[in-house]
């Protein structure tokens, strides 16, 4: 049985500190930061239709090519396969994975990013 908690404060410290305790031989424990929620997500692709939509340089993309664009911009690496039409294909860029900080600076790099192109943004310029 897996259970989750989410650390805000000291009470689910002591629960998490109380289950390490109590837990079996061989349990796993895995800890890290809160990945990127719903309102991001929604956010950003948004933010990507309306980019896609603006063809910024004449750049003529679909929303999850922007996001791949803007990923790697950000440093976020991915890998190549060969697929079954022997044609190179981009592989790892999920957002999913994000941190809500990383997801934070994705949406801010799409916000310069449109802003230095005049994209017409579908959502007002509310972000923190």
């Amino acid at each position: 049985m897996s259970q989750t908690i989410i650390l805000r404060g000291d009470l689910q410290r002591a629960l998490a500190k109380r289950m390490i305790d109590q837990a079996p031989y061989d349990a796993v424990v895995k800890i890290g930061a809160a990945t990127r929620s719903t309102d991001q997500n929604n956010k950003m692709w948004a933010m990507l239709s309306d980019i896609s939509r603006a063809k910024p340089e004449g750049r003529v993309h679909t929303a999850e090519v922007w996001k791949c664009l803007f990923m790697n911009a950000l440093g976020h690496e991915t890998a190549f396969e060969v697929g079954l039409d022997n044609r190179p294909f981009p592989i790892g860029f999920q957002s999913s994975r994000l941190t809500k900080a990383q997801m934070g600076d994705l949406i801010e790099l799409i916000y310069a990013y449109g802003g230095e192109h005049g994209v017409a943004w579908s959502e007002p310029y509310e972000w923190s």
